[in-house]
């Protein structure tokens, strides 16, 4: 909804308006009720459990997809890179199980979600999903003894895990209209309370301009694609084959850009809605080879192991890396003698 981004001036958008002028008590009862919540947690009424490791939660306010596992994609390379044993946590969205489940190359999107079994099979981590973060992340340290530090891929709102820090993710919509749900996009009022001050929030924006103490990410396509069995073939060669491109992501719209950009012919596309099942999806590949992103090819390829994925590159600011490294390390060095999983207010 344009009114939702705050932009827009067409016949559309005034009425959009006018349904947010309608839906603000809502949005202002909500709020209210997350008010509350925080106060209960910042209160000890409600609990937070504190895992003995650090805890790096990815997340955003705003609803929709604004490019979080990416980043953590690339955090976690980067965290390898260092020499730590990482470790990723996830609700995995959109499966069809409710337990909590460790996540392999080899496991099924459907069982685990999109993105758990993506950070799986391409950072080479353990990753757990879970509806508790909590559950999720002691299942994790118990058979990954060696672990040292914990990303989590979505959990902003998952107020139950401690954290050591926070990043939140922004597009360009930045906090739209600026209302909570559902007269916004926003899952919680901004600037965010923090629960604990001794918690920091840093900003990262995948797209638009960033502003004073934001990070901007960049982000581009690899200049190769992946079928199911590793082979590697360069877009160059198709630039002179017309090709058809699908995507099941919050913005297709985006990737065929990108691909166009690297002088693909893109002459069909698909957009799918976010999570879709593609189990009984219909590929006619007459009309060309079908370019799809990594996120679609770990369901896809189960069905069409002849589509191809292009990689994603996302790339974090050296600053927004020295300064991660250099917070792991004192929260790492003041758990040295933590308990293992305790309760904190």
């Amino acid at each position: 909804m344009h009114a939702w981004n705050g932009h827009g001036a067409d016949r559309s958008n005034a009425l959009g308006q006018v349904l947010v002028f309608f839906l603000l008590p809502i949005s202002w009862l909500f709020a209210g009720l997350v008010a509350i919540r925080r106060r209960l947690y910042q209160h000890g009424f409600y609990k937070q459990t504190t895992l003995p490791v650090p805890v790096i939660v990815v997340g955003n306010v705003m609803v929709g997809g604004v490019g979080k596992t990416p980043i953590t994609m690339a955090l976690v390379n980067h965290l390898k890179a260092q020499g730590l044993r990482v470790g990723v946590l996830s609700r995995g969205y959109g499966r069809k199980t409710s337990s909590t489940l460790a996540v392999s190359p080899k496991s099924q999107s459907q069982n685990v979600g999109d993105e758990p079994l993506l950070i799986a099979r391409s950072c080479q981590v353990p990753v757990f999903v879970g509806n508790s973060r909590v559950d999720a992340g002691r299942a994790l340290l118990s058979l990954h003894r060696d672990v040292q530090v914990l990303v989590c891929d979505d959990g902003l709102q998952h107020w139950p895990l401690a954290r050591d820090l926070e990043l939140c993710v922004f597009d360009e919509r930045g906090v739209g209209n600026g209302h909570l749900l559902p007269a916004g996009p926003l899952r919680e009022t901004w600037p965010r309370q923090a629960l604990s001050p001794n918690v920091p929030c840093w900003v990262l924006r995948t797209s638009g301009e960033a502003g004073p103490n934001e990070f901007a990410v960049q982000r581009h396509l690899a200049d190769y694609a992946l079928q199911a069995d590793g082979t590697q073939r360069s877009l160059s060669s198709w630039w002179d084959t017309p090709v058809q491109a699908l995507a099941g992501i919050a913005k297709p719209e985006v990737f065929f850009a990108m691909l166009r950009e690297q002088g693909m012919n893109v002459a069909h596309t698909q957009a799918l809605p976010d999570h879709a099942d593609l189990q009984a999806l219909h590929i006619d590949t007459s009309q060309g080879d079908v370019l799809c992103t990594e996120k679609d090819a770990v369901k896809l390829w189960a069905h069409h192991p002849q589509a191809w994925a292009v990689p994603l590159h996302t790339t974090l600011p050296p600053e927004l890396l020295a300064a991660i490294d250099a917070h792991l390390a004192a929260v790492q060095h003041a758990k040295l003698s933590s308990p293992h999983g305790h309760q904190t207010a």
